[in-house]
């Protein structure tokens, strides 16, 4: 194994991460400025080479950066960067070992995502007015964002083609380009029946475009944009909690597990590779059902 800069090393895995893994921009851009603060504390430690660094250099890069008051999530984000790095390099044969294997990543608080009540759901949806095309659209989309627990991304993404009305489900272009299948129910398959129907031809104005939700000037909607109009439809229904395409999400996922669905399910319509990401839903079903047993349980 021969000598590997280290900028010429995260260049390779940048690369990789991007073109073969098939990573969301963002996210190459977050591994490539979590490594180059790595690639530039291993040249104050005069450290270029990938094959030089040592498990200790790892632990005191991680030293550094607590000691400049970085956040422990962002050092944990760092730790896994670099864990991805060496991954690569050791997998590519240009490292003899993975010298971050034995390093633990910092141990994180447990944050609880914030959901919406059933109550602020129903109301959310029934906020659009269904008698303008726009209304009919939006209000579409968010019923099918709480319908599946897509994220905003893979439903500004979606096509006519991946949709099949007729068996109820959907196929959303998932991280690191992976498709699935996520089933729908009647009431988000009537609202895109209707929106089919009656709204898209007159926002599209003759245009032929792929996707399945289109603004007035017949073009894909972006993720800003359903961002804004959801936020103006929860002021309407009078939500005063922060709202966001992601909370409906949790929300999608903790009221499935509180009215007892399967975990694995729900992990593979929310298309997490680690189950260990989904149980996070599992607490928040343990807070309803304690709020439960303590208000009806006459020995609560």
């Amino acid at each position: 194994m021969g000598a590997l800069s280290l900028d010429r090393a995260i260049d390779l895995f940048l690369d990789h991460v991007k073109i073969e893994k098939g990573l969301a921009p963002n996210t190459v851009q977050a591994y490539a400025r979590d490594l180059c603060r790595f690639r530039d504390f291993c040249a104050r430690k005069q450290i270029d080479d990938a094959t030089a660094v040592s498990e200790q250099a790892v632990v005191d890069f991680l030293l550094d950066l607590s000691q400049r008051e970085l956040a422990i999530r962002s050092q944990a984000r760092n730790l896994v960067s670099v864990r991805g790095l060496f991954k690569f390099l050791r997998a590519e044969r240009h490292v003899e070992r993975d010298v971050t294997q034995q390093i633990e990543l910092p141990r994180l608080p447990r944050r609880l995502p914030d959901v919406l009540t059933l109550d602020e759901v129903e109301r959310l949806l029934g906020a659009p007015d269904l008698a303008t095309p726009r209304g009919l659209r939006d209000g579409a989309m968010i019923e099918v964002l709480y319908a599946t627990g897509l994220r905003v991304s893979e439903l500004v993404s979606l096509t006519l083609a991946d949709v099949n009305l007729q068996a109820g489900y959907l196929s959303p272009m998932g991280k690191g380009r992976k498709q699935r299948l996520v089933p729908f129910g009647e009431k988000a398959r009537d609202r895109v029946q209707r929106y089919l129907a009656e709204s898209r031809p007159q926002l599209a104005h003759g245009r032929v475009h792929p996707a399945l939700f289109v603004t007035g000037r017949g073009e894909g909607m972006s993720r800003q944009g359903f961002w804004k109009l959801l936020k103006r439809y929860a002021l309407a229904a009078d939500i005063r909690k922060p709202i966001s395409p992601h909370k409906l999400r949790h929300s999608f996922a903790t009221h499935l597990l509180e009215r007892g669905a399967d975990l694995r399910a729900v992990q593979a319509m929310l298309g997490h590779a680690d189950i260990s990401t989904t149980q996070i839903y599992t607490h928040l079903s343990r807070i309803h059902l304690r709020e439960i047993y303590d208000k009806h349980h006459p020995r609560a």
